[in-house]
């Protein structure tokens, strides 16, 4: 029997206009951005449907959004009769596969990505760190690459995206030395990524231990659909292990191949991205392209997904 697995992307997958055709064809979409609005006391829906891109792209202003948009796909979804067995999210995505799976209340979840992201920007000084893609890197050169880049400085394995792509994060001198280095090696390509802060390494310490205080002050119920999540690659059910998974993540690499690997492992055979863009669907095919993916982040997507799952 099959089993579908939803996933949720995260920062970086932006763009202006994200959720203005799904708020146009559906009611529940609607509803989301109604308490949506209202949660973070501006109209947060006039900025995904209609930018401008550079303030949708403020890290503080980004992860509210996608998590917003994310949310109201998978309420159309499920309500559409579309449920999943499993959810997991990239990074900021985590909120909304929890959102989705019960355990944290929506107008909860923004409240808290919204002072994540706060955070993660005050950090790192714009400019002190960056990130970096490093696609086809030849198996077994990371760990020298990232030892002999550091000099001092941190740089670390940021993201395990795919078999093939491995994101690392840390001091901008330290990350441009393993770009270098990593194609020396024979990458096929290492490429600085844009964004405002180096998510995922030790750097991000300051922003967890300020996050602590609101996950815990926050409501996590226990799960109605198992979460794996991105520290440990792990099946969670509790609202504990949610939160402390939450915490963890922010200076934690994100494990994406070891979660999708692991719901292949439990039989799931479908997965839909719920949300803006199609970059999970990419980093599936790249760990097992025999698995069938969808995605749910516009209008005209319902019909395909509706088609397979009805």
């Amino acid at each position: 029997m099959s089993k579908t697995a939803f996933l949720f992307p995260g920062q970086g997958s932006q763009y202006a206009g994200m959720g203005r055709s799904l708020n146009s064809r559906f009611p529940a979409v609607r509803r989301v951005f109604e308490q949506v609005d209202q949660a973070i006391g501006f109209p947060l829906s006039k900025l995904c449907f209609e930018g401008p891109e550079q303030d949708l792209k403020l890290t503080h202003n980004t992860q509210p959004a996608l998590l917003a948009v994310s949310a109201a796909a998978a309420q159309v979804l499920m309500e559409k009769g579309i449920q999943p067995d499993y959810v997991a999210g990239h990074s900021l995505g985590e909120y909304s596969a929890l959102v989705a799976a019960g355990c944290l209340d929506l107008s909860e979840a923004l409240r808290l990505v919204r002072k994540r992201g706060a955070y993660m920007q005050d950090a790192v000084p714009v400019g002190v760190g960056a990130m970096a893609a490093l696609l086809k890197l030849p198996e077994g050169a990371l760990d020298a690459i990232l030892e002999q880049a550091a000099q001092g400085d941190v740089v670390s394995a940021a993201n395990f995206n795919s078999p093939d792509q491995v994101v690392i994060a840390g001091h901008a001198t330290a990350v441009a030395r393993a770009v270098e280095l990593a194609k020396a090696a024979g990458a096929r390509r290492a490429v600085l990524l844009p964004v405002s802060a180096p998510f995922h390494c030790s750097l991000m310490k300051p922003a967890q231990e300020r996050l602590r205080a609101d996950l815990d002050a926050a409501g996590f119920c226990d799960l109605r659909v198992p979460l794996v999540n991105n520290w440990q690659a792990r099946e969670v059910l509790t609202g504990a292990e949610a939160r402390e998974g939450l915490y963890q993540q922010v200076p934690n690499p994100v494990l994406w191949t070891g979660t999708v690997r692991y719901l292949i492992s439990r039989g799931v055979d479908r997965f839909i991205e719920v949300g803006p863009g199609t970059v999970l669907l990419g980093l599936l095919r790249g760990i097992d392209p025999a698995v069938k993916g969808f995605k749910f982040g516009e209008s005209e997507d319902w019909e395909k997904v509706n088609e397979a799952f009805g």
